[in-house]
């Protein structure tokens, strides 16, 4: 599977990966799985460490892309990975194709000291891990933590595998910690720059919020519709209802702006025991709803009528009033 173009990264993800699969179902009848470039190795002896292989695949291994087997207990994760939650369920399925067919396309690593460390396909390596493979087919580049870095969160966001505050906090680390510009990021990642800046509007939300958008309850769109609602107060307020009762993004909107604007709805006021006695005592004597609105001292009397017949009869019997 080819990973889409990178285009802001000098090296890009085509570089990285290029277009190859590869086949883990290996034995002595089996033919070499044929692929343009690189050409797999034949399997590297289980005994040898971690420390070995590296020294063993030489930095020609390295700058050509050639396939290792790597022992699946020296690679680790990623410390930089921007994705943090791993759908179970669809590990489970990843688990099952791999156990069924083999690990086809490589996991890209680095050299880290004795081991290795995951550039991209943690998942394919957890997955694997769950089968019990003990050695999976990878790609070892020379990258310094800026390239580890930034070629993970690209990975993850050209594949759509990370949720809006992965992502979000991918692009926040891009900026804070390696100092690129917003249109660098843009680039790099392949997306506009107002995608960008709505991305990093979402962290501006409280963390209540930010786990309801995480867990797929809210979209990015309801989030960025809610950061419009005033005090965080609010805004959590807003987003809770939201989740509750389904809102859509323009209805949020809408309250998002009177929630703002001071505008929202008052509670009418409980009327007093006297007030409603007279209104019903109207309604008896005159056979319909009738609304007594005080203010002060003075106020106003309101009478319902439904039909033509009706307001003709309540004027007949007002002019009967002496």
């Amino acid at each position: 599977m080819a990973a889409k173009k990178s285009r802001g990264l000098g090296r890009g993800l085509d570089a990285l990966f290029g277009d190859m699969e590869v086949d883990v179902l290996k034995n002595d009848k089996q033919e070499t799985p044929k692929v343009e470039e690189p050409a797999v190795p034949a399997k590297q002896p289980p005994a040898e460490s971690a420390a070995d292989k590296a020294a063993a695949a030489g930095e020609s291994a390295k700058s050509a892309g050639d396939i290792l087997y790597v022992d699946i207990n020296d690679i680790k994760p990623n410390t930089n990975q921007p994705r943090k939650a791993f759908d179970e369920e669809k590990l489970e399925d990843l688990a099952s194709s791999i156990r069924e067919h083999g690990l086809i396309q490589p996991v890209v690593l680095r050299s880290l000291g004795t081991g290795y460390e995951i550039v991209a396909g943690e998942r394919r390596w957890r997955a694997a891990r769950k089968v019990g493979v003990k050695e999976i087919p990878c790609i070892v580049r020379e990258l310094s933590d800026e390239e580890n870095m930034l070629l993970a969160i690209i990975e993850n966001m050209q594949r759509e595998d990370l949720n809006p505050i992965e992502e979000a906090e991918g692009i926040n680390q891009m900026i804070d910690t390696y100092g690129l510009t917003q249109d660098q990021v843009s680039k790099s990642v392949g997306k506009s720059r107002p995608y960008i800046t709505n991305c990093l509007r979402l962290l501006k939300l409280p963390e209540a919020i930010q786990s309801f958008v995480a867990d797929g309850q809210l979209s990015a769109g309801h989030a960025r519709a809610i950061v419009s609602a005033g005090s965080k107060e609010k805004q959590i307020a807003l987003a809770q209802r939201a989740v509750k009762e389904g809102l859509s993004v323009r209805q949020i909107e809408k309250l998002a702006k009177e929630s703002k604007n001071g505008r929202t709805k008052a509670k009418p006021r409980e009327k007093n025991a006297d007030v409603k006695r007279v209104e019903n005592d109207l309604k008896e004597a005159l056979g319909t709803k009738v609304t007594l609105n005080q203010k002060g001292k003075k106020g106003k009397i309101e009478i319902e009528y439904y039909s033509k017949d009706d307001l003709e009869r309540l004027i007949e019997l007002l002019k009967t009033l002496h």
